[in-house]
């Protein structure tokens, strides 16, 4: 029996990652779940899953979740530096860090200290940090188990292999206004922007998806899991969204990972590797899906992916200016404040105007992080 710690149980990956509990309760259990505010799922996830603790961020919620249950064995905790804390306790086998943006980066950080491994679905934590995260794995032999889609596909292509990568082939389903121009990105709404053609995830990474930043912060995520330049990582936009990823030899010979469009796939692998467990997911028919096609993306009408690729080939805290920017961007357009095309323009403008720190230490980036959403 696997002990799961999820950080971010209430949000889309979260709840996901219960559904393979649920399904697989002989091998795998839900230990600790954390969560932001969402105290009412949070309660509900833990009369159904009993894990030793439970943890809400937002500690004015404390009294309501200890009172729903109070009838219970589970331990409860509140806080940010609760939830750090928890990373650990000696019952956690594995930790989802789920946490949507950098605020999973001090838990993630803290489980790996500890030697957890680590099923990573934050890719804020690479983007921001990435040289320091793979250094501390590294130091405390923590694995890191990749479960975006994409990073999981490579990271299947890669099994077993001991020739150097040539290239990363990263695939993008090009989001909701793929074939679009600046002109009409001008006027298009929240609405439009949160619709996806191919896949169900929250609100933050579903507007990531639609600016291309979401691809950025992919490139930047694999330059340090696989460690290969950002100028062999190649985006390809494919808008069926069956191909996850692929990884390019040396020989030209090219591997891909295909399957259906569902998070739960990588997750479960995440969980169960090395092995490939049974899914109830439907199955892939490539005979129904007669073809599948791939396009270059549009950087000058999609700026944030070019961005991205600026912020990595600079280094630094660069790719923690630059995802501080978008986080805040987001989060305004989100709320109405600004518009679609506003989120690469403030992202650009932070790249230019922030101090440049060549080798930052995490205090650095901390620092970087809460300076650049202050301005």
């Amino acid at each position: 029996m696997k002990r799961i710690a999820i950080l971010g149980s209430t949000g889309s990956i979260g709840t996901q990652a219960l559904n393979v509990i649920r399904r697989h309760g002989d091998l795998f259990c839900a230990e600790v779940l954390c969560a932001g505010s969402n105290a009412d799922l949070l309660i509900e996830q833990a009369r159904e899953f009993s894990p030793n603790a439970v943890a809400i961020a937002d500690e004015s919620r404390y009294g309501y979740v200890c009172d729903a249950l109070r009838d219970t064995d589970v331990k409860v905790y509140a806080g940010a530096e609760a939830i750090v804390g928890l990373m650990e306790m000696e019952s956690i086998d594995m930790v989802l860090a789920a946490i949507v943006g950098v605020a999973g980066l001090r838990p993630t950080l803290h489980a790996i200290e500890h030697g957890k491994p680590i099923a990573l679905a934050n890719k804020e934590t690479m983007v921001v940090a990435g040289a320091i995260v793979t250094a501390m794995a590294r130091q405390h032999r923590a694995p890191i188990l990749p479960v975006d889609s994409e990073h999981s596909a490579i990271f299947q292509c890669l099994v077993g292999e001991v020739s150097p990568v040539d290239k990363i082939l990263l695939t993008a389903s090009g989001g909701p206004f793929r074939g679009m121009k600046r002109e009409a990105l001008a006027t298009v709404t929240l609405a439009q922007a949160l619709k996806h053609p191919n896949w169900s995830m929250g609100r933050k990474v579903t507007i990531d998806s639609a600016t291309l930043m979401n691809k950025g912060l992919e490139v930047i995520e694999a330059k340090w899991l696989f460690g290969v330049d950002a100028k062999d990582i190649v985006v390809h936009v494919h808008p069926q969204s069956i191909v996850h990823s692929m990884v390019q030899f040396a020989d030209g010979s090219v591997k891909a990972q295909l399957g259906i469009p569902t998070m739960e796939t990588p997750i479960q692998y995440a969980f169960s590797f090395p092995e490939h467990i049974e899914s109830h997911l439907p199955r892939l028919d490539l005979f129904t899906q007669s073809t599948l096609t791939f396009e270059r993306p549009d950087t000058d009408t999609f700026r944030c992916l070019a961005l991205a690729y600026k912020a990595i080939e600079r280094g630094g805290n660069m790719p923690c200016v630059m995802n501080a920017a978008n986080e805040v961007a987001v989060q305004e357009f989100l709320d109405g404040h600004i518009g679609f095309l506003d989120i690469a323009d403030r992202v650009e403008r932070a790249m230019q105007d922030a101090p440049f720190v060549a080798s930052p230490t995490i205090e650095d980036l901390i620092a970087t992080d809460n300076t650049i959403r202050q301005q």
